[in-house]
């Protein structure tokens, strides 16, 4: 596995390899050279993005949960994920509830299903896991339980946690053998640091990835010391990239 500023010629070697980009707080695109899969898209008013919704590609949206900075709230009230689903047609996996809420925003291509479930979606397998957080939309509207996704690309498995604490089925999760997990460190809202250094030596990911800090002041951290605290007290092998930048896996 290799990040974008990194000089080599694997890219030559398998141009085809899945790529993961990230645009900020907990919006990943995840190309597997055929699909592209969106996840959480908070762009237009998200101040780590290096895009804006409008050049947003994907085949598949997964949304974890209805909070403004998971939906893309925009200040105009318009979402990012709506103009995105709308424009792209691409299908919207979220739980059921929110799926619901998709569907009454004008977005016909929308995927309702439930933690345990698996949904063969355009872009393969999509499996929905527990997230331990809260749900809700910006207008204060049920949004069904918080998730996490656990995605099959050629590569192997990649675990988004999205948004959430510490859990201890985390340790099932890791049962079945995780190539990339990409977990949020930004305390505050979600666990931070030491609780991901947890999560990790119970996932037991090859490589691991960090997401949702930074942002703004109550999440910041140091991704660089949680990298060196990763090599020191897990098995994985920690990935740490700017907004824009790639990680290809191999």
């Amino acid at each position: 596995m290799v990040n974008s500023c990194e000089t080599d010629n694997w890219h030559e070697e398998q141009p085809m390899a899945t790529q993961l980009t990230w645009y900020g707080h907990g919006t990943w695109l995840i190309d597997t050279g055929s699909h592209k899969i969106l996840l959480d898209p908070f762009l237009d008013e998200n101040p780590s993005s290096p895009i804006k919704a409008v050049h947003a590609a994907a085949d598949v949206i997964l949304l974890s949960h209805g909070h403004f900075d998971h939906v893309g709230l925009r200040s105009d009230g318009d979402f990012d994920v709506v103009e995105i689903a709308k424009r792209t047609g691409a299908q919207v996996v979220t739980i059921l509830e929110m799926a619901q809420w998709i569907n009454r925003q004008g977005v016909e291509n929308a995927v309702g299903m439930n933690i345990g479930g698996t949904f063969q979606s355009l872009a393969g397998p999509v499996r929905m896991t527990q997230a331990v957080h809260s749900s809700s939309l910006p207008n204060g509207e049920y949004g069904g339980d918080p998730v996490g996704f656990i995605l099959e690309v050629p590569e192997g498995l990649i675990y988004l946690a999205c948004d959430t604490d510490l859990f201890s089925d985390m340790q099932l999760i890791g049962e079945k053998g995780i190539l990339l997990a990409i977990v949020p460190i930004g305390d505050h809202y979600t666990m931070g640091v030491n609780d991901s250094i947890r999560a990790i030596q119970w996932i037991s990911p090859k490589h691991v990835a960090p997401a949702h800090y930074d942002t703004w002041p109550p999440i910041a951290q140091d991704a660089n010391a949680w990298a060196e605290k990763v090599k020191c007290e897990t098995s994985s092998q920690p990935h740490v990239i700017k907004p824009g930048e790639t990680i290809t896996l191999n």
